[in-house]
């Protein structure tokens, strides 16, 4: 009993102690599985890195790598340009270069309009393609020698949002006037030239002091007379280029906005309309002076009538070798006529003459047929 009784105590006394190791090594064990599951955690948060950005991070590790290479290549770059610039400039001492060209610029005070009011009669495909003509207006013009007082009225609705969507840096261009308004409402009338080619005038010389008119009308000729019709109700002179006095097209006379821009700017350089017409007129216009249309048109009569007068002469030889063949052939007609005339009479003779065994079996049948017939004229037998 007093065996049972110490062991009770110290197991009492070891308790407290074990229990307190008890709870420090399970306290270890949570702090472990703890970390292990946050490792854990953290393992499945990153995802594994696809091959394409791989090569995206290899890309900008390259980049990074050659930034002070790619400084060193734009240094060198700067500095040949420069040279280069330098040798253009001492080899260019004739005054050929374009910067020396812009200076020598004369601006006309010829004022050239494009009539923007026709809007609302073209579709999105003609708007635009009346948007890159006036950009090669544009440019046209500031590269002249002789650049116009260029004008753009009326301008709005579909083409300003075309012009807004995809050039928005109209907005900064130079040496144009771009007006909302329609041209009569600040140009003089009497001041007003409208060009189109259905008008009867036909010009000569260009007037600077005078306001030309291009129709901005994109239409594949659906609207024909259209800008003759309003020139003629706003009481604005008409006039078209002498297009028929100096060239022969296979198409028709209307041209596009940009072509009759730059023929006239051609021919404020030149002063010569037919050097104006076959600079910018375009091949497939099939362009050709009128004096040559002319020669091509005369050697072409020429040339039919020589065949012609070959035509005549050979029937006329043809006509004597007949004549002088005929008494001949006339003989052998009369004497083939001859012989077939020979020919024919005995066989017209025999054909009509039967043989005498014939005829006497005809008789003997008639014989016997009237033998056999009746008094009253009917046959036997009825």
């Amino acid at each position: 009993m007093a065996a049972k009784s110490e062991h009770q105590i110290v197991s009492s006394e070891m308790l407290p102690a074990f229990s307190e190791t008890a709870n420090v090594e399970r306290k270890q064990d949570l702090s472990e599985d703890q970390t292990e599951h946050q490792k854990a955690g953290l393992g499945e948060g990153i995802e594994p890195i696809s091959k394409r950005q791989m090569k995206k991070l290899m890309k900008q590790k390259q980049w990074e790598e050659q930034r002070e290479l790619r400084k060193q290549k734009r240094k060198e770059k700067r500095k040949r340009k420069q040279l280069e610039r330098q040798c253009q400039l001492e080899s260019n001492s004739d005054g050929s270069d374009r910067k020396r060209i812009r200076r020598d610029v004369v601006h006309s005070t010829l004022r050239l309009i494009i009539d923007c009011s026709f809007d609302s009669l073209m579709v999105l495909k003609d708007i635009k393609k009346l948007h890159k003509q006036i950009q090669r207006c544009y440019a046209e013009n500031r590269r002249a020698l002789h650049p116009v007082q260029f004008y753009l009225t009326s301008h709005g609705g579909q083409l300003k949002k075309n012009m807004d969507e995809n050039d928005k840096g109209w907005v900064n261009w130079k040496d144009i006037h771009i007006k909302p308004e329609h041209y009569s409402e600040f140009i003089k009338k009497e001041d007003l030239i409208y060009l189109t080619s259905d008008s009867p005038n036909v010009l000569k010389e260009l007037d600077e002091s005078k306001a030309y008119v291009i129709g901005g009308l994109v239409d594949h000729n659906h609207h024909k007379g259209l800008t003759y019709k309003q020139a003629s109700d706003y009481g604005i002179d008409h006039a078209q280029l002498p297009l028929g006095n100096f060239v022969k097209m296979n198409s028709r006379k209307v041209l596009a906005v940009n072509h009759v821009f730059e023929i006239i700017l051609e021919y404020l350089e030149t002063r010569d309309w037919q050097e104006a017409f076959f600079t910018i007129l375009p091949q497939r216009k099939g362009a050709v002076p009128t004096d040559k249309a002319c020669e091509s048109s005369s050697h072409d009569k020429e040339f039919a009538t020589a065949e012609g007068g070959l035509n005549s002469d050979s029937s006329e030889e043809e006509n004597s070798r007949n004549e002088q063949n005929s008494p001949h052939e006339e003989k052998q007609d009369k004497e083939n006529s001859s012989e077939s005339t020979v020919n024919s009479v005995p066989q017209v003779s025999c054909s009509h003459s039967p043989p005498l065994q014939d005829t006497v079996q005809d008789q003997q049948q008639d014989e016997v047929n009237n033998e056999t017939k009746p008094q009253d004229g009917r046959t036997l037998g009825l």
